[in-house]
């Protein structure tokens, strides 16, 4: 637990504001950007206080951007028992400088200004929340908490715990931890209604750039979808989804878990697994018959399924959405952003689900085996990659849907606006993914600092906001998996959670590929 820090005080409305009329009206009751999450106390970073060197100048404005779709919704529902915040840690083998490092990240918030923001003070009338860009920030984002044996521990827990508020530029925050055996840990803790991981790492990517003297250039951009007609079904392929408009199935409570006694934030695992092997390509197929991310979206659903079956209600009173009759749904984040330095910043991925349903009730018993049917996986990894082929092949939609458009149109005022989003969101709860899985892949960027090393880890980690209580995000680093679970302690403790992160460790190893045996090797 951190100790609380006073809400951060807001100047006199139009104190800040640039001298060309735009300013916020002076009279009437405004409303604020949601309330800080606990900081760190002063004292607890080198230089005093949240960020360094604390609280600075607020940074002039140079322009103001309405929220986009994305970024409303997520003003509309905020929650502070479950903060929103991207968490990202990046494991470095040797010591940084802290003057050039922060120097080297303050020159990469200024290469990326749309990172320079706050929330603009708003009024129940307005009909948008605005983007303040500012021309500097107006705290220092950089910290050097005091090492120590917890140092790590304790800022995992803030960055579970604490958003960065949105009152002040830049919504980010990069701790810098020095390790017992000579590593550095650099943890950024993002307000996820600002931006997203792959936003943050791209600046980060800067800052090493700036840091180390070395080009940082980065990989090939994503490529999502195919042309038309160039990725056919093969034969074996089944059609798409099997959602069929049913209630997704919710992740089990597990009913031994101890009392969390009011607590808030979410808890999180973190592991490196090896990446499962793939059969080899065969004549006649111009990609593999499934990818890395195909044979995660089976193991979540692996351990999902098990962990459902293990903790499902005994008797006749079996809930309607028990793993035997509810699908499994896994929404997972797209970016399709390209990767350098011009990559627009913000929240900039789109969700896609991934619906499991009838075709694995039929297969429910040896998948939810101990260990799963050799078989069984090999059937449902062929109908997974089908339907991200077919994911892949579909023209790109809007971010949060049609819907999520409608609702942030600038019609009627923002505080109308999002009574209506929260009332909507409570009622469509049901209907929620039943996890999120968010497959980073390989880091596009060396992350080269000189001569404090390239990263032997890093680790992403999603909110796990009620009603999904849980989100499974994977790095590859390597030539290994990163996992990070990241779960509400209204859904489990963290004895359950190391139960669950052990299923998939279990459930990924069953996607691996075993050559056959060779003909003739039994006789």
């Amino acid at each position: 637990m951190t100790a609380l820090q006073p809400a951060r005080p807001e100047p006199p409305d139009g104190q800040h504001e640039p001298p060309d009329g735009r300013g916020e009206p002076p009279d009437g009751p405004a409303e604020r950007s949601p309330a800080p999450s606990p900081s760190p106390p002063s004292g607890e970073g080198a230089g005093g206080g949240f960020g360094g060197g604390g609280r600075q100048t607020r940074g002039i404005v140079v322009a103001r951007v309405p929220f986009p779709v994305v970024d409303e919704i997520s003003r509309h529902c905020p929650d502070e028992d479950q903060p929103e915040t991207v968490h990202i840690e990046v494991h470095l083998p040797g010591r940084v400088d802290p003057a050039r490092l922060r120097t080297a990240f303050h020159r990469a918030l200024a290469r990326h200004p749309r990172i320079l923001m706050r929330q603009a003070p708003v009024r129940w009338w307005h009909r948008r929340y605005i983007w303040q860009l500012t021309a500097a920030p107006d705290v220092d984002p950089v910290d050097f908490p005091p090492p120590g044996p917890d140092a790590l521990a304790r800022a995992r827990r803030r960055a579970l715990d604490a958003c960065p508020p949105l009152d002040a530029s830049p919504p980010v925050r990069l701790e810098v931890i020095e390790e017992a055996g000579g590593g550095t840990v650099l943890l950024l803790t993002v307000h996820h209604t600002a931006l997203d991981g792959p936003s943050c790492l791209r600046v980060l990517a800067t800052a090493a750039e700036l840091y180390g003297g070395a080009d940082n250039p980065p990989g090939p951009s994503p490529v999502r979808a195919t042309g038309p007609g160039t990725e056919r079904p093969q034969a074996d392929d089944p059609p798409g989804s099997g959602r069929r408009f049913s209630r997704p199935a919710r992740i089990a409570a597990d009913p031994g878990r101890a009392p969390q006694g009011g607590r808030s934030g979410n808890s999180m695992l973190l592991a490196e697994l090896p990446i499962p092997a793939r059969p080899p390509r065969t004549p006649g197929r111009t990609t593999a018959p499934y990818t890395v991310n195909d044979q995660l979206l089976v193991a979540t659903w692996l351990m999902v399924a098990r962990w459902n079956r293990l903790h499902a209600p005994a008797g006749p009173h079996r809930t309607a959405t028990a793993p035997a009759t509810a699908p499994v749904v896994v929404t997972m984040p797209v970016d399709d952003r390209p990767r350098g330095a011009e990559m627009p910043l913000g929240n900039g991925t789109r969700l896609v689900s991934v619906g499991f349903g009838p075709e694995e009730r039929l297969d429910a018993g040896p998948l939810t085996a101990d260990p799963p049917d050799p078989d069984a996986v090999a059937r449902l990894l062929r109908r997974t990659a089908a339907r991200t082929r077919a994911l892949k092949a579909a023209p790109p939609g809007r971010q949060l849907g049609l819907s999520a458009t409608v609702l942030t149109a600038p019609v009627v005022p923002v505080r109308l606006r999002g009574a209506m989003t929260r009332a909507l969101r409570s009622a469509a709860a049901p209907w929620t993914s039943t996890t999120l899985l968010s497959n980073i892949g390989r880091i596009p960027y060396p992350l080269d600092f000189g001569d404090a090393g390239r990263p032997t880890a890093v680790w992403f980690s999603a909110p796990a906001r009620m009603p999904r209580g849980l989100t499974v995000t994977t790095v590859s680093v390597a030539g290994r998996i990163q996992l990070a679970l990241r779960w509400s302690p209204a859904l489990l403790d963290d004895a359950a959670g190391a139960r669950l992160g052990a299923l998939f460790r279990s459930s990924l190893a069953a996607t691996a590929w075993t050559a056959p045996p060779a003909a003739g090797a039994s006789r």
